[in-house]
This record gives C-alpha cells, sequence and structure tokens, in this order.
C-alpha cells in the first residue's frame, strides 16, 4: 500500500472511531448546539451598553451580573423541568423564550428594562442546558458519552469562535442586527429540535406510594454527587480567571487588548483543533485519573501565569496548558454526572451541575478582581495553582470512595 493511501486508511479509521457509531438524533442536537452558539450577543453586551447606549461600566456590569443569575436559576429550573415534562418540550420552551428576550433586549429602553429583560435572557438560556445534557446521556450508551460530551463540548466551542469574528463584523454596522441574528439563530435551533429530535425521557415509573418522591433534596443528599459538584464549582472559579483577570493582568503588564484577544483566541482554537485527538487519546482511561490530570494542568496553567512579565508569547504558553485541562476535564466531568444519576434524575442532576458552573461565573470574576487589587498578581495565580491541586486530590479522593457496584469511574 502507497504512502498517500496509508495516511487516507488512517484518516478514515481515525473519522469513524470519533464521530461514527453516535445515533443521528444526537447530531441534530449537535447541530442545533451549533447554530445557538453563533450568535454573539452574549460577548458584546457590555461594549453595546456602554459604547453604543452610552451607560457606565459599573452599570453594564451589573447587567451582565443579572444574565449570569438568571443562569443560576435557570440551572436548578431547567434540570427539574427536564425530568418532569420532558427533555424536549424544556428546551424548545427555553430556546423559544431565548429568541423573544434577547430580540427584546436589543429593543429595550430604560436601565430598569433592560437589566430586567436581561435577567430574563440569563433565565431562558441557560434553562436548555440541563435538557440538552439529559437528551445526549439519555440517547448516547454509557461507552460512548465522554465522547459525545466531547463533541458537543466541540460544537460550543467552535459557534462561539465563529461568532466573535462575525458578531463583531455585524455589530460594526449594527447592534440591534446583532441581536436579530441571535434570535434568528436560536429560532432554528427550536426548528431543529422540533423536527429532528425526539423526545427521550423515560416513562415514569411505578412509583409506591409509602415511598419518598425524587425530587432535588436527593439530588442535594447526594454525598459522592455534590463532591463533585464541588469541585466543578472548583474548577469553574479557575477558567473564569481567564475570560476577566487575565485581561486586566496583560493590561496592567502593557500589553494590548488586540494582543489579549489574540491569546486568549487560543483556548477556542485549540478546543476546536484538539477536543476529538484528546478524547481519542484518553478513551479507555481511568476518570478519577482524567479529572486528576485536568485539575492539575488547568490550575498550574494558570499558576505559570505568574512568571509571564510583559511576555505575550509566554501568556499564550499558559493559555495552551490550561486549554489542555480544560479539554480533558470538561467532558469526562459531564460524563460521570450522566452515571451518578438514575435515568429519572437525569435532568436535576445535570442542573445541579450546571449550577456549578453557573455560580463559578457569577462569582469568579469578582474573586479575581478583589484578589488582584488587594493581593496582587502572584497571589491570584498562586491560589489558582492551589486550587487545582485541591480540585486533583479531591477528585482522586472521590475516585476511590465510590461504589463501583452503583457507578462507574473507570
Amino acid at each position: 500500500m502507497s504512502a498517500p493511501a496509508s495516511v487516507a486508511v488512517r484518516l478514515r479509521r481515525s473519522t469513524t472511531e470519533s464521530l461514527g457509531g453516535l445515533p443521528g438524533a444526537f447530531w441534530w442536537l449537535w447541530a442545533s448546539t451549533l447554530v445557538n452558539r453563533l450568535g454573539g450577543v452574549a460577548s458584546f453586551l457590555a461594549l453595546y451598553l456602554t459604547a453604543d447606549r452610552g451607560h457606565s461600566a459599573s452599570y453594564a456590569g451589573m447587567v451582565v451580573s443579572l444574565v449570569g443569575l438568571g443562569s443560576v436559576i435557570a440551572a436548578v429550573v431547567g434540570g427539574v423541568l427536564a425530568d418532569r415534562i420532558g427533555r424536549r418540550p424544556t428546551l424548545l420552551a427555553a430556546q423559544l423564550l431565548t429568541a423573544l428576550t434577547t430580540l427584546a433586549l436589543g429593543f429595550a429602553d430604560g436601565q430598569l428594562t433592560i437589566a430586567s429583560t436581561a435577567f430574563l435572557v440569563g433565565l431562558s438560556s441557560y434553562a436548555s442546558r440541563p435538557a440538552t445534557s439529559a437528551i445526549i446521556a439519555d440517547l448516547v450508551p454509557a461507552a460512548d458519552r465522554a465522547r459525545a460530551f466531547a463533541l458537543n463540548y466541540w460544537a460550543i466551542n467552535i459557534g462561539f469562535g465563529v461568532s466573535a469574528a462575525l458578531a463583531g463584523l455585524v455589530a460594526a454596522h449594527s447592534y440591534r442586527a446583532l441581536f436579530l441574528v441571535d434570535a434568528l439563530s436560536t429560532l432554528l435551533c427550536a426548528v431543529l429540535v422540533f423536527s429532528k429530535v425526539p423526545e427521550t425521557r423515560p416513562a415514569a415509573p411505578e412509583r409506591d406510594r409509602s415511598a419518598p418522591g425524587v425530587g432535588l433534596g436527593t439530588v442535594f443528599r447526594d454525598r459522592r454527587f455534590m463532591v463533585l459538584v464541588g469541585l466543578t464549582f472548583a474548577f469553574g472559579l479557575m477558567l473564569q480567571q481567564g475570560n476577566t483577570t487575565l485581561a486586566v493582568d496583560m493590561g496592567r503588564a502593557g500589553l494590548t487588548s488586540a494582543q489579549y484577544g489574540l491569546v486568549i483566541g487560543i483556548n477556542g482554537l485549540l478546543i476546536v483543533l484538539l477536543q476529538i485527538p484528546v478524547t481519542r487519546l484518553t478513551k479507555g482511561r481511568h476518570r478519577g485519573i482524567l479529572l486528576l490530570a485536568g485539575a492539575l494542568l488547568t490550575g498550574w496553567g494558570f499558576g505559570l501565569t505568574a512568571f509571564a512579565g510583559s511576555s505575550a508569547l509566554y501568556y499564550a504558553a499558559t493559555v495552551g496548558v490550561w486549554t489542555l485541562g480544560e479539554m480533558v476535564q470538561a467532558p469526562t466531568s459531564m460524563s460521570l454526572t450522566a452515571e451518578l444519576s438514575s435515568t429519572h434524575t437525569r435532568g436535576r442532576y445535570q442542573g445541579v451541575s450546571s449550577l456549578a458552573w453557573s455560580a463559578a461565573s457569577f462569582l469568579g470574576p469578582v474573586a479575581g478582581g478583589l484578589l488582584l487589587d488587594h493581593a496582587g498578581r502572584s497571589t491570584v495565580w498562586g491560589c489558582c495553582a492551589l486550587l487545582g491541586t485541591a480540585a486533583a486530590a479531591g477528585y482522586l479522593a472521590l475516585s476511590r470512595r465510590v461504589d463501583t457496584s452503583r457507578y462507574s469511574i473507570s
């Protein structure tokens, strides 16, 4: 066999192993996730409020925080609804409401109206996440779930990367056009889900009336799962520093916003290019070890930022390190969440897991900013290294304590 033919065979085999064997409905859900991320309003909301509407930076920050507050509530509400009324109705309702509230936000006037509409945007848009995760867990066999969640994470980052570029061009022409495009893309997602994604919630089993029902309390009393939620929150706190604190730190080091854009852009680029190969390399590995490695790479990747000085290349290298940790940890954690839950509680479990991410996005920027202002950059990045190390130890302890007769960790 010639060398080109051999390369082609290996490429086909690799593609089949990475993308093959997943249900068709999963790929329609994957497509809707990709389209949904192409809107791009969230990244430009603060700029829209300050540059286009003339509001203060503090007001813009408050509005963005209200989106985060809405997401915290939506994580739990969306999870409960996904279990009670179904994954598909919850997802459709969330997408339709997101399209409506996003469009309303583009035309809202007055500080109170804008703020309350932004809260509704966060509430409706994030309510879809537990339902999406539950559908993936319902559709995909346990052996392929980590790969499916990695592919979904890949779609999120492809959409985010493309939207960041396209949204900037659209916003330069008209910010209201940006809100309109975002609303239309979300509406298209609803159409895809309605026409191609079936309801996957299993029929409710006959329940003994003397037995207690399964509610949120059951989820919060699951100690092993709540340890995982706490570790996810710690991991999310670290990742949030890349979106906020890193930009301020680079600015104080004399680097420009354009340089920050190029450096942080490496995060999305690496995920787009390497998420599938990394997932293939980690397939079959011990899940506890993967989570441990992801936490260490992320924590110490941010920790190395303390030595960056004013070198954009050094900053870029640290982004590469913690991005690798993110690629390993995120799909592995989501897959484990699906396995820790029963088929009838997946929405609630995914909702509480999403709550950890939402809380981290709400508190992470504040914590990073306070540390940077009052304790200095070395403390910020040193705390990330310590937090990553502590999370790694937590993942290792969790993997040893989980009862393998009930949960699969390996």
